[in-house]
């Protein structure tokens, strides 16, 4: 569990899968619209498919909104405009809040697809140059994340003790392969695959652009801060609705049919799920 979860955010995270049943069916007996926002991706599919057949039985009607950029469906969420977002890592979240003066909290972590470097001009990693162009996300956050996996594979060299989930350019001491790291959009990332040698492409946007998580020449090691989260209001952090959210994605149902589908293979999973 991140370390920059508060305590009653981590009661809420750690619910158990037993209590499911039992916060499920506290929910309204009479239908309750329940908005939910996403960005393209993966995370739809999972909540339609696994989440809301579980809420539209406890007497929920679901309501998606769709957004474009990043920081729009968690201005939703603090306008109040929808009750909850599901795209975003609880970093991402920490860093919205704090740029942008919301109080969101993330309640459960949901299965993520890592962040991988993509080529369409390399089938190895071992046939990309010295002085290869690389586009990485212009994101602090996960910029990071994209010169981790380039340090990983020692093509970069980073400050010695750097934090991990805090590493910028600035901490890049050397450049081994002279690589040329170009800033863009995180979601440009796979249109940039026509002009680059490589892209560091966030798994929500490999898996909407049809990419496969399987065919990265390299992805990175995700670590639980980059697990991507349901975020709600604080005020709501402990509402029927974010309980019966949280119990819906730890239900043995979801992980079940999660499982099963090979789709959503190579993704991160919540730790949740049953080990194996």
């Amino acid at each position: 569990m991140s370390k920059h979860l508060s305590r009653r955010q981590a009661l809420t995270l750690g619910l158990a899968p037993a209590l499911a049943f039992d916060v499920l069916a506290q929910a309204p007996q009479a239908p309750t619209e329940l908005s939910i926002g996403f960005m393209p991706g993966p995370y739809r599919d999972a909540f339609t498919q696994g989440i809301a057949p579980q809420l539209e039985r406890a007497g929920y009607r679901i309501k998606y909104v769709e957004f474009s950029q990043g920081v729009q469906p968690n201005d939703a969420v603090h306008r109040g405009q929808i009750h909850a977002n599901i795209f975003q890592h609880s970093l991402y979240l920490e860093s919205s809040n704090k740029s942008q003066g919301f109080d969101l909290v993330p309640i459960v972590n949901v299965p993520t697809p890592p962040m991988g470097l993509y080529s369409q001009r390399h089938k190895t990693l071992a046939t990309v140059p010295d002085g290869a162009t690389v586009t990485l996300p212009s994101d602090p956050v996960n910029a990071a994340r994209a010169l981790n996996i380039l340090a990983a594979l020692g093509w970069v060299k980073l400050k010695p003790g750097v934090d991990p989930i805090a590493v910028s350019e600035r901490d890049v001491t050397g450049n081994v392969k002279k690589l040329k790291l170009v800033a863009i959009d995180a979601a440009q990332a796979p249109r940039s695959l026509a002009d680059a040698d490589l892209a560091a492409v966030q798994g929500n946007f490999a898996v909407a652009s049809g990419l496969k998580l399987t065919d990265a020449l390299k992805q990175e090691n995700m670590t639980l801060p980059y697990v991507n989260v349901v975020a709600v209001k604080r005020a709501n952090a402990n509402a029927p609705f974010a309980q019966a959210l949280v119990a819906a994605y730890k239900a043995p149902e979801f992980e079940r049919l999660f499982r099963a589908n090979p789709v959503w293979a190579g993704y991160r999973l919540p730790d949740y799920f049953s080990k194996g």
